[in-house]
């Protein structure tokens, strides 16, 4: 009796399951993003990333012929050079220029020796930016600031400062950040031209500067508030109403997506050079040669100079010499007397 009961159960009890053994089970969204962030196993590099990262290791080696290694690159390739060099601390004026290509949309200088000159030729070539970062530029004004943002009509990102003169630049280009309108006189509208009804940063949306002054900061949120400052990144975007771009994270670099396939032990043979207690505290090698004291070096560098100068200097002497002589003949009458005199009695003598 009590064996009918209990199957009695289990049949009512497995008629009010429904099983579907075709159906296809969905993880949940929390597993899938485990799943996602789960590391995976790296994918073998491209054979183009690897030949690109022989390059990059070389790279001293072949700066000077740079522009004639890479005028078949096409402009990713160029894109992942420059980012390499910047990484070396290789990136001037001359690199820029020579990679620069049109098709370029993101430009990442920061910390490199670029120059007022280099972003204004850049400027005229890749005028398709929408995210540009000169971070740590010492050498670069609100003149080439204001070079980039007039010809970068769709930048969208900018990064800047990094150092108090950074800062200052920064600090001066806030009118430049600023879109404004331009009074224009024309007897149509038809007539006008677009681009030049307007002047400044008429689509920067984002700005990244880490230690911008809270004048600045508010001046900039109270003349410009379409112009976010330091924004701070989440899953569902900035105070869930605007997405922040993968430029405008300030932790990663303008230019990690471009060498994400290339081996970072390319440019992790640039070591900074190190301070001068790092080079006082370390002991001589028994191979090297013994540095001379400083007072010996400076005397062989003004012995040098003054070798160097010698002949340069000799030579401005004879011709101030040469010089004054001319002028004693031009502006005395004693020795313009002297001189006729001269030439009279040789006349004389020849007739």
């Amino acid at each position: 009796m009590e064996k009918h009961q209990s199957t009695s159960e289990l049949t009512s009890a497995l008629s009010i399951l429904q099983l579907a053994p075709d159906q296809k089970l969905t993880p949940s969204p929390m597993l899938s993003n485990l799943l996602h962030q789960a590391p995976q196993k790296p994918k073998p590099r491209k054979l183009v990333s690897l030949c690109i990262g022989v390059i990059g290791e070389y790279l001293e080696e072949i700066i000077s012929d740079l522009s004639d290694i890479s005028a078949g690159f096409p402009p990713e390739l160029k894109l992942i050079v420059l980012a390499i060099a910047r990484r070396r601390r290789l990136l001037n004026d001359e690199v820029l220029t020579t990679l620069a290509e049109p098709s370029w949309g993101l430009l990442d200088v920061s910390g490199s020796d670029i120059t007022d000159d280099g972003l204004v030729s850049v400027s005229k070539i890749c005028t398709n930016l929408h995210a540009i970062d000169i971070s740590r530029c010492e050498n670069v004004t609100a003149a080439g600031v204001s070079e980039i943002i007039c010809q970068c009509r769709s930048l969208e990102v900018f990064r800047c400062g990094g150092g108090p003169r950074c800062n200052l630049t920064a600090r001066r280009c806030l009118s430049l950040f600023k879109p404004k309108l331009n009074v224009i006189e024309a007897d149509s509208w038809e007539e006008l031209d677009t681009s030049s009804i307007s002047s400044g940063a008429e689509s920067l949306r984002w700005l990244l500067w880490p230690k911008i002054d809270e004048d600045s900061k508010l001046i900039l949120s109270t003349e410009c508030p379409r112009i976010i400052v330091n924004p701070n990144p989440s899953p569902i975007g900035f105070h869930g109403r605007h997405k922040v771009p993968i430029e405008a994270f300030p932790e990663i670099p303008l230019d990690h997506s471009i060498v994400q396939d290339i081996d970072p032990r390319t440019w992790a043979s640039s070591v900074p050079p190190s301070t001068f207690a790092e080079r006082s505290a370390k002991p001589p090698s028994s191979n090297e040669t013994p540095l001379l004291p400083l007072a010996e070096r400076f005397r062989l560098a003004v012995l040098s100079r003054e070798t160097r100068l010698a002949p340069k200097r000799a030579k401005n002497a004879r011709q101030n010499r040469r010089r004054a002589e001319r002028e004693y003949l031009t502006n005395s009458i004693n020795a313009k007397s002297v001189a006729l005199a001269g030439q009279a009695s040789k006349f004389l003598k020849n007739m």
